[in-house]
């Protein structure tokens, strides 16, 4: 079941995904995992698991996903 998706991104840019994800009727839950690392976890659904990654897959900003 796919209930988070693990990625990296610039830490100043950690903010701004937050925000991002947001405003997308909080599709999903951004937390910081490691701040100096840019590691983050989206907590999804599996009913939004799908949408959220296109988003992310779409950002503005560079993020790499890490396998969980």
């Amino acid at each position: 079941m796919k209930n988070e998706i693990i990625a990296r991104v610039a830490p100043e840019r950690i903010d701004m995904l937050t925000k991002v994800v947001e405003a997308y009727d909080n599709l999903g839950i951004v937390s910081t995992l490691d701040q100096a690392s840019g590691m983050v976890t989206i907590r999804v659904t599996p009913d939004t698991w799908a949408e959220m990654a296109e988003i992310l897959h779409n950002l503005p900003f560079s993020i790499s996903f890490c396998e969980t």
